[in-house]
């Protein structure tokens, strides 16, 4: 079954406000625990032939994960094709916009995310080869946390600094709007407030021109 990725980020920048984050999060949930942490380098990819890339990598998935990419395809508009090196593993990550925004920043998302039995360059050449070039690489510290029935996610990347993303996961026929408005409620209590989609997208347009600069750093700007 398909199903939505409902993800609200926060701009926190100063490694303070993570921790600030962190320490609310256990006072208002004793049992709110880290349950990973990884180290990831992200890929983003434009242009290209979803379905030609669906071809070159069909091999690497069950039976489930073909018909997952190919509901995807059919149900699916204005994709974001990355790939990702989470420690060890390499994965193919799909996302398609459902709220009006774009594939790579909106609030609701379909996502497939798989692992592939090949390096990241191998991954990468697959992509190119499906007519993909690179839009920017990025690269990110990752804790991810539980509070309440939520997931957080909190981000230490380049370029942005700290970022924390809410999220919750919800069937293809899942109430979407409800689902955001428990996650903005979550943010209220621990004083945290929305990254707001005009400015973060006016930020993924500078690091993607500049990605060069801050790729592998702990280099931040500032884009208001």
């Amino acid at each position: 079954m398909s199903h939505f990725e409902i993800e609200i980020k926060s701009l926190l920048g100063e490694k303070s406000n993570a921790e600030a984050l962190k320490a609310k999060m256990i006072s208002l949930d004793p049992t709110s625990v880290c349950i990973s942490s990884n180290t990831q380098l992200n890929h983003y990819f434009e242009g290209g032939d979803i379905k030609m890339l669906y071809d070159l990598t069909k091999d690497f998935f069950n039976n489930e994960q073909q018909e997952k990419f190919t509901r995807m395809v059919e149900q699916g508009t204005d994709f974001s094709i990355r790939t990702r090196q989470r420690d060890a593993e390499v994965l193919l990550v799909l996302k398609a916009a459902v709220d009006g925004g774009t594939s790579a920043n909106a609030v609701s998302r379909l996502e497939f995310e798989e692992v592939v039995p090949v390096t990241l360059a191998e991954l990468d050449a697959l992509l190119e080869k499906a007519g993909y070039s690179y839009q920017a690489k990025w690269s990110r510290a990752r804790e991810e946390y539980t509070y309440k029935d939520a997931a957080i996610c909190i981000d230490k990347n380049a370029g942005y600094g700290y970022l924390a993303e809410f999220e919750k996961i919800v069937p293809h026929d899942g109430d979407v709007s409800g689902v955001r408005a428990e996650l903005e409620l979550l943010m209220a209590e621990l004083g945290v407030s929305e990254l707001a989609q005009d400015r973060l997208a006016r930020m993924f347009a500078y690091y993607n021109a500049n990605w060069s600069d801050y790729y592998g750093t702990d280099k931040t700007f500032n884009i208001e």
